[in-house]
């Protein structure tokens, strides 16, 4: 009883403090259906059971809800009073990674991928983590109506992995459908100390293109070479002269990443193959600087194609893509002011742009409106704070490895918290007049 009248009289107040009086009491929910979206992963695109979940929550809070939007996107809305409409989103999907954790909740599931294979499905990425903080954050808000006024408009996105989530409820009528945003706010945990956070105003996740290159040449047997137009040479030369787009052609006040994940080529060791795959990934903050890498990329791959004597030209095809999100300087201090406030100066950093990426952007494009996106802190701290000392902060266990896994504590709490304080920024506004 003498708990509930400290929570009634602290949301009267208004503010962080009466949205966040609730975050102690939820926490351990939030930390139990964390580790079962963790434990139930699903890959891009098909996260069906990860949001129903989200959808029941939001609809016990008192959300209107959408779903299907973009085929598995969750919309939810919670009007209260005049006000801003802040846009909060949560990415869902997962990776096909074995996860190596070895936590008591650790992924066993396995899925078909797009290509009909069986693959292991893993949260390795942090996806799991922005559910929990998203569901945390609206019954928070839910909670404590009188302590904000606006509108809230939760989105809980699939299909961030393969760049196709945020475009599909984008195409499937998010704008036409919803209200428009005054921001769109959203956040991912990272290798850093639990408990910190850290963004920065202007381009904040670089932008990713991805392409396979398919190389023709003309197969024949191991010991007769003088008979081919191999394709393995052909590709293993187009690998070492793309290093040389970044080291030689890119100026070095600029930035830009070229990466080859896949060489495909041959079945057999005495048989030269036909042809070669090539899959790669290239990133970059500047659109002259990606434009030119892309146009180096085609020049790279033809000219080796042409003095190899290929029949054919090699096919270039692009996977996918990413856009630059870039912060608005205004929106983005007054995010960091609202978060020096709440959490204090050694809570906050300033952070360089990130050679990750991510298709949040899309939503802001889309509204038209500005965006904020941050990262939180999710390595133990003592574990941080030695790496760090040590210089061996990269041997730290990040996003996409299959040991990936966020610390529970504080990091729940503190997500859940950055959200808050994020979106109260605008709807704390006129709660305050």
């Amino acid at each position: 009883m003498a708990k509930h009248i400290r929570e009634k009289a602290a949301a009267s107040r208004g503010g962080a403090a009466g949205i966040l009086a609730a975050v102690d009491e939820i926490l351990p929910d939030i930390e139990a259906l964390y580790k079962d979206v963790h434990a139930h992963p699903e890959l891009s695109m098909h996260e069906t059971r990860t949001a129903g979940i989200a959808a029941g929550r939001l609809r016990k809070a008192g959300y209107e809800v959408t779903e299907g939007v973009g085929k598995t996107g969750v919309v939810g809305l919670l009007r209260n009073g005049d006000g801003p409409t802040v846009m909060l989103r949560a990415d869902m999907d997962a990776l096909p990674i074995q996860e190596a954790t070895g936590l008591d909740y650790a992924s066993k599931q396995q899925a078909k991928d797009e290509d009909g294979n069986t693959v292991p499905v893993g949260h390795m990425c942090g996806h799991d983590m922005h559910v929990a903080w998203l569901i945390g954050a609206s019954i928070l808000f839910a909670r404590a109506r009188n302590a904000w006024n606006g509108t809230l408009m939760v989105v809980f996105q699939p299909g961030e992995e393969t760049a196709q989530g945020a475009r599909a409820m984008v195409d499937d009528g998010l704008i036409e459908r919803f209200p428009k945003p005054d921001i769109v706010l959203g956040q991912h945990v990272m290798v850093g100390a639990a408990g910190t956070m850290a963004g920065s105003a202007g381009p904040i996740t670089s932008a990713a293109d991805s392409l396979q290159i398919r190389l023709f040449g003309r197969g024949a047997h191991g010991s007769m070479p003088q008979a081919s137009i191999d394709p393995v040479v052909m590709a293993a030369s187009i690998v070492l002269r793309l290093q040389t787009i970044v080291s030689r052609e890119v100026a070095a006040t600029d930035a830009a990443v070229v990466t080859v994940g896949v060489l495909q080529a041959g079945t057999k060791e005495n048989v030269i193959p036909d042809d070669a795959i090539i899959k790669l990934n290239v990133r970059t903050f500047d659109p002259g600087v990606r434009k030119h890498v892309l146009s180096a990329i085609e020049r790279i791959v033809n000219a080796e194609a042409e003095a190899s004597g290929a029949p054919r030209k090699p096919e270039i095809t692009p996977l996918d893509r990413y856009p630059l999100n870039v912060n608005d300087k205004t929106a983005s201090d007054r995010i960091a002011a609202s978060f020096r406030e709440h959490f204090g100066t050694e809570r906050v950093f300033h952070t360089g742009p990130a050679p990750a990426s991510e298709d949040f952007g899309c939503f802001a494009t889309a509204f038209q409106v500005p965006s904020v996106f941050w990262f939180v802190g999710g390595t133990d701290p003592k574990t941080y704070a030695k790496a760090k000392k040590a210089g061996t902060i990269n041997d730290l266990p990040v996003n996409h490895s299959p040991k990936f896994a966020p610390v529970l504590h504080p990091t729940l709490q503190t997500g859940i918290e950055t959200l808050v304080v994020g979106a109260l920024a605008w709807l704390g506004e006129t709660a305050e007049k």
